[in-house]
């Protein structure tokens, strides 16, 4: 029997049930959704089963009041399949006012549909992801990012997480059913989703038939440019055996976009001293970094002969945490690159504007034009109109977390945590 872990989202859960009617929980398949709202949920409709999907298919079109019949808060699990469930939440709780009715999980975004309210001040939407490596309790969380937030940046903080054992975890993954498996079936599990996710999903997600072995391609094309700002163009280039057209590859992009696999990262904006030009484009990233892997056909030793590919997989790895510590903290991701290619691969912003810049670096000899790196940026941002930097981090790999004399931080992934 497995072992539930907790996971960040669940403060969030708590606090919008008391302020919606409704939460809608999205997130790709098999990343924990429906096992944690099965925890608060009174009443569960489960409507991947094909007779329970007919019950509730035929409420929908002839008598929608027995749609939401049952204990509150009450569960539908894959709600993207009755689309209809949408207006009838939004309608009770306008009529009833009551807060936490109603949780809607999904593992896809439902067709598009204009005459669809759009639910606003009665209906949530949260994402989930797979777990970071602290919820999976494989970062020791002695850094947290909340903290250095708050200004304590005296950080100390050793992880047993080494190189090796890094490659594994990015091909394995932070899905929760393969967290207490064996390394060969966990890894097997995740093949197993890749699999299943360019052979079925991409059809089923908005019933437009797609060609797997196709699928197959563009997912790799758009794997070997993770953690890059590469377009779409470049993405159509590196498709193998003939390539596609533009129509095409967006038509499978945009299906791995509603699986909830492809997760960009926007680019940040900040006010600098000088009219120096940013570059707007987006930064190609994954959910998870296994599904890069995957695409890849990657495996834990292959990356460690693969440094290069191993490093764009890890800063995956690393997008995904931060991703997750962020938005439990009220904020968001970028990155931020200009035309003298200065970068940050993350910049961490909250809700307040206070924000922190991070470099993500696997080994330990980066570590030092890293930290460069970001001190540059420091300079140009213009301190009039914006905050200045709560700390500069160099996330990597390695296994001691410390400040350095020029007050950087020095922090192992698996060290960190919100």
């Amino acid at each position: 029997m497995s072992i539930y872990l907790k996971r960040l989202i669940e403060s969030e859960i708590e606090d919008q049930m008391q302020v919606a009617g409704g939460l809608v929980i999205e997130g790709p398949k098999w990343c924990g959704k429906s096992t944690t709202v099965k925890r608060i949920a009174k009443s569960i409709v489960e409507l991947q089963y094909k007779d329970i999907f007919d019950k509730y298919k035929l409420f929908a079109t002839n008598d929608s009041r027995k749609l939401l019949e049952g204990d509150k808060p009450l569960m539908f699990d894959e709600w993207q399949k009755i689309p209809e469930l949408w207006d009838a939440i939004r309608a009770d709780t306008d009529a009833t006012r009551l807060k936490g009715q109603y949780i809607l999980t999904g593992s896809a975004k439902p067709i598009e549909d204009n005459s669809r309210h759009s639910g606003t001040g009665r209906i949530v939407k949260l994402f989930m992801r797979p777990m970071s490596l602290y919820e999976s309790l494989e970062s020791t969380g002695e850094v947290s990012l909340g903290e250095l937030f708050q200004g304590n940046h005296d950080i100390s903080g050793e992880t047993a997480l080494n190189i090796e054992r890094l490659s594994y975890l990015t091909c394995r993954g932070g899905w929760p059913e393969s967290i207490n498996m064996s390394d060969k079936n966990a890894l097997l599990a995740a093949k197993n989703y890749h699999k299943s996710l360019v052979e079925e999903d991409i059809t089923g997600v908005d019933e437009i038939k797609r060609n797997p072995e196709r699928a197959r391609r563009i997912l790799r094309a758009y794997a070997r440019q993770v953690s890059t700002l590469a377009s779409n163009r470049t993405i159509k280039s590196d498709v193998e055996s003939g390539g596609v057209d533009e129509k095409t590859l967006s038509s499978y992009l945009n299906a791995f976009r509603k699986l909830f696999v492809i997760e960009d990262i926007l680019a940040w904006s900040p006010k600098l001293r000088s009219k120096t030009a940013i570059r707007s484009s987006e930064k190609r990233q994954f959910v998870d970094p296994s599904l890069a892997a995957q695409a890849l056909g990657a495996t834990p030793t292959t990356l460690l002969d693969d440094i290069k590919t191993f490093g764009f997989l890890f800063e995956s790895l690393c997008s995904r945490d931060l991703r997750i510590y962020a938005e439990s903290l009220g904020g968001k991701i970028f990155h931020y690159r200009d035309n003298n290619n200065l970068e940050a691969d993350i910049i961490i912003q909250l809700n307040n504007g206070d924000w922190g810049a991070v470099e993500i670096k696997l080994g330990g000899f980066q570590i030092d034009s890293a930290a460069e790196n970001l001190l540059k940026l420091t300079e140009k941002i213009n301190t009039e109109f914006m905050h200045k930097p709560k700390f500069l981090m160099v996330l990597t790999g390695i296994n001691y977390a410390y400040r350095r004399k020029d007050g950087v931080l020095v922090v192992p992934i698996g060290c960190l945590k919100n």
